[in-house]
């Protein structure tokens, strides 16, 4: 009888256990490094970005951004929009067709004190033909798949 307690108590803590599951798995959050791990005031101190590093980080919105020295994550934190790529780092050329690609941090460009990024070198020189009525139509495609899934559009 005494074996029968014991396994009906371990079933008990087993399901009980199993129950509160859920809320752990609620409280993890996902490591999601914005651009590329690139530290983003670069992009407007240096002639190329230069990666950041673990050792400098802060965190917006639920993205990590990586810097290369405390004194330009204090730079970014007094004014993160200054620094922020427009369409949320995704690739402008793709946001101005309606789609949001992956953007390589390496295939940028600074426009009028504002950072945008690309999908790669070929998508760039797209980019760079008619950049102007670009971000034109992807400041108006943003308002609406700025909140839609990639596999959406």
């Amino acid at each position: 009888m005494n074996m029968f307690k014991h396994a009906i108590l371990a079933v008990t803590s087993l399901f009980a256990l199993l129950l509160s599951a859920p809320s752990f798995a609620d409280s993890i959050t996902n490591n999601v490094v914005g651009a590329g791990g690139y530290d983003l005031t670069t992009y407007f101190s240096q002639e190329k970005p230069q990666r950041g590093n673990g050792h400098h980080l802060t965190e917006l919105n639920g993205v990590t951004y990586l810097f290369a020295t405390d004194e330009n994550k204090k730079v970014f934190e007094a004014n993160p929009e200054k620094f922020l790529p427009q369409y949320g780092g995704y690739c402008s050329f793709g946001v101005s067709v309606n789609k949001k690609f992956v953007a390589d941090p390496e295939q940028f460009d600074i426009v009028n004190g504002k950072l945008y990024l690309n999908l790669d070198a070929k998508i760039r020189s797209l980019w760079l033909q008619n950049m102007s009525d670009r971000i034109t139509d992807a400041d108006k495609n943003w308002k609406t798949i700025a909140n839609k899934k990639s596999s959406e559009l």
